[in-house]
């Protein structure tokens, strides 16, 4: 595949990414985007809009796969439940608990393993929940065809394909209405041109942090982490993010995201200018980061692996 020089940084795996002894079964998968979405988006079943565990024959004491944040581990559990096949229909109870990011990050080993570049965006969606723009993580993938970088969602079924403005939503080729990354939304809200009250989790979750500025500035640095190849789980936090409590961020935090957006809002951002960001005190992700748990349960501390940037 002759890749242009601006987009080879993304064909690595991550350590996040690298799917391991599990390569074997993605390698009996066409290189082909469209077959390779439609294996992700029935690898995962949502552990909170995928409906009751019982109901869907997963036991309850599974309801922590979602804390499983490596691609390796992830495959090996799918693997190991019924035919070790990653193209199989799956029975609820076979799928791996897990939510938007897991199905972006199983998407991108496979993609990175086929030699496509491609990476994670943090970001929100407007046709989950319309009238708001609710947290979620869709891969971007290098299209050599037409010079450009392309959006697309690896967790919806195929089944559903929800208009908006007027069109119809085309999972291989999101438009910029559909998802908008972090540091664009950051940028909207700043500038006046969005309400920052619209960014949440769920509008039914009421959790200050959760939404508006500081959900905002969250997924700022969440974005820009997963640009540097180091695709965390949304519920853990490092560094600047942990003084970010409820209301607008401190305004020499806001000043630094703005900095930071101007430059990633850009999908053709160059891999040093997103590795220099990455590198600052307060934004680079550290060995040991805070993990929040999304069922209620008191924060701890998880070590990471070594994490190769760009």
């Amino acid at each position: 595949m002759n890749v242009e020089n601006k987009a080879a940084a993304w064909i690595a795996q991550s350590q996040f990414t690298d799917p391991g002894a599990a390569s074997k079964a993605i390698d009996e998968l066409p290189a082909d985007l469209a077959a390779l979405r439609e294996a992700c988006s029935r690898l995962v079943i949502h552990y909170r809009a995928g409906g009751d565990f019982a109901a869907n024959g997963v036991p309850a004491e599974r309801a922590a796969e979602i804390h499983t944040c490596y691609a390796d581990a992830m495959l090996g559990l799918l693997l190991e439940r019924g035919a070790p096949s990653l193209s199989r229909d799956r029975a609820p109870a076979d799928l791996l608990v897990g939510c938007c990011r897991d199905a972006t990050v199983l998407f991108l080993a496979l993609a990175r393993h086929k030699g496509f570049p491609a990476r994670a965006r943090v970001g929100f969606a407007s046709y989950i929940n319309p009238g708001w723009m609710i947290d979620h993580v869709i891969a971007e993938v290098w299209d050599q065809a037409a010079g450009r970088w392309r959006l697309i969602d690896p967790e919806m079924s195929a089944d559903w394909t929800p208009e908006l403005n007027g069109r119809r939503a085309d999972w291989l080729d999101m438009t910029d209405d559909l998802f908008v990354t972090g540091p664009r939304a950051w940028l909207a809200a700043r500038a006046g041109r969005d309400d920052p009250a619209r960014y949440v989790v769920s509008p039914e979750l009421d959790v200050p942090v959760l939404r508006g500025w500081p959900y905002l500035a969250h997924h700022v640095i969440h974005d820009l982490a997963a640009l540097n190849r180091t695709e965390m789980l949304l519920w853990e936090g490092w560094g600047m993010q942990l003084g970010h409590g409820p209301g607008p961020v401190p305004e020499a935090d806001a000043a630094l995201l703005d900095e930071i957006s101007a430059a990633t809002a850009d999908p053709g951002v160059a891999p040093g200018t997103v590795a220099e960001f990455a590198g600052r005190d307060g934004l680079r992700v550290p060995a040991t980061v805070t993990r929040f748990d999304p069922y209620g349960g008191p924060p701890c501390e998880v070590t990471l692996r070594d994490a190769p940037s760009l």
